[in-house]
């Protein structure tokens, strides 16, 4: 267990984030309660799906850990775009490490705000590409206004909520599972 959390942390430390400042931006704030990523989405209903994905996956300790990570955290309704069964299917105890790669997928090395992904995307005339945790890429557009995210599959999905703070990084909700190759 603690070989796969260094290896996992080695990746977090090796890759660079983005979000989006048109976005809506969610008025939670970091705060003296110590709330780590796992910890602000639990006490969140809306994420309820990808906790009990986190857990199964056994991600709680690394996301719990000092970070700073930045989190593109489908809401339950990303989830429900999934075909029927899917969730159920990814639950099981065989399919962990295919969950784990899903789910690393869509948490990026460092804390990265909605300004700093606004001006990444500028810098690179419209399209930022990132390396995920997982080893995948993501690429950011605006598009309408809004950050999209096109996955290593061509899906896309929208933060539809920008800058939750915890105290080891930064979530951006997003309203479709983003899927690795």
């Amino acid at each position: 267990m603690k070989t796969k959390n260094l290896i996992v942390l080695f990746l977090l430390s090796c890759t660079v984030a983005f979000a989006n400042n048109t976005t809506k931006t969610n008025p939670i704030k970091k705060g003296k309660d110590g709330k780590t990523i796992v910890n602000v989405a639990a006490s969140n209903k809306n994420f309820s799906t990808l906790v009990t994905a986190v857990k199964s996956a056994d991600l709680v300790e690394v996301l719990n850990g000092d970070g700073p990570f930045t989190v593109f955290a489908p809401t339950n309704d990303a989830f429900s775009k999934l075909p029927e069964g899917t969730i159920a299917t990814l639950l099981k105890p065989e399919n962990k490490k295919l969950l784990t790669s899903i789910l690393t997928y869509h948490v990026v090395a460092g804390k990265f705000d909605a300004k700093a992904v606004m001006m990444a995307i500028k810098e690179n005339s419209g399209k930022f590409v990132i390396k995920t945790v997982q080893g995948n890429k993501l690429t950011a557009m605006i598009k309408d206004g809004n950050v999209i995210l096109k996955d290593a599959k061509g899906n896309i999905s929208k933060v539809v909520i920008a800058d939750v703070e915890a105290n080891n990084g930064i979530i951006h909700a997003i309203d479709t599972v983003v899927m690795p190759e």
